[in-house]
């Protein structure tokens, strides 16, 4: 089975039809224990207190806001090289779930800030490309409003998607890029020495795995939402031509 049967609207609707209830069941399962076990069942970190516990949120969905704008990248160089318009539309789709998994990180970084740096807000070098990279968000769902002809959208944003994916990789690597700036290294690594304890670490990756398959059934949610609307707005084109 080749992967571009998916770019079939009919065969990616069945296929969604049939993965949708396992996906909204394991993000349920996931995020319920992963944000119970952190919130409720984890201690105070030694330095941090209790907000240390952010992590649970601000994490995953920064991740995911870096995450989406990928997808969006691969399903907007599939769109540019091959045309095929589910891929379109699964960018199209996804670009919300990013801008809402973007904002959450950002006021959750903000809460956690506050405490810690003495601060809401600093122009660090992450921070400062997680706005824009939130900037671009919105001008990619402007662009798509405004653009008449889905084709020609579909164009458009893609080419936008190519230059934005520039601030989204300065916000998964700005602390690596530069040594200055308040923000602190990564969370997970696979230098025991950089991760955080055990005890945090390991309901954090189920929360990561949760806000994974979030994102998955938002994706696939809006992206069968996008082909309805396309089909309705080809039949109504062809009534008023009849």
């Amino acid at each position: 089975m080749s992967i571009w049967e998916y770019a079939n609207p009919k065969k990616f609707m069945q296929t969604s039809a049939w993965a949708l209830p396992w996906a909204v069941g394991l993000t349920v399962i996931l995020l319920v224990t992963g944000l119970v076990w952190g919130f409720f069942f984890t201690p105070d970190d030694y330095k941090q207190g209790s907000t240390v516990k952010i992590i649970y949120l601000h994490v995953p969905s920064a991740m995911m806001a870096i995450n989406a704008w990928v997808m969006m990248l691969v399903t907007s160089l599939i769109w540019i090289i091959r045309r095929h318009h589910v891929s379109a539309l699964a960018a199209k789709a996804a670009a919300p779930v990013g801008l809402t998994f973007t904002l959450i990180a950002l006021v959750t970084g903000a809460l956690w800030g506050q405490p810690m740096w003495g601060t809401w807000w600093a122009w660090d070098p992450r921070l400062t490309s997680f706005l824009i990279l939130t900037l671009f968000y919105c001008g990619y769902m402007a662009l798509w409003a405004a653009v008449e002809d889905p084709d020609t959208a579909a164009d458009l944003t893609s080419i936008l998607c190519l230059v934005g994916s520039v601030f989204a990789l300065l916000s998964r690597y700005a602390v690596n890029f530069w040594n200055q700036g308040l923000h602190q290294g990564a969370s997970l690594s696979l230098d025991k020495e950089e991760n955080v304890s055990d005890v945090f670490w390991l309901p954090l990756l189920v929360c990561i795995a949760g806000f994974v398959l979030l994102f998955v059934t938002m994706v696939l949610l809006r992206t069968r939402t996008e082909i309805r609307a396309r089909r309705l707005k080809a039949l109504l084109a062809r009534e008023r031509v009849a």
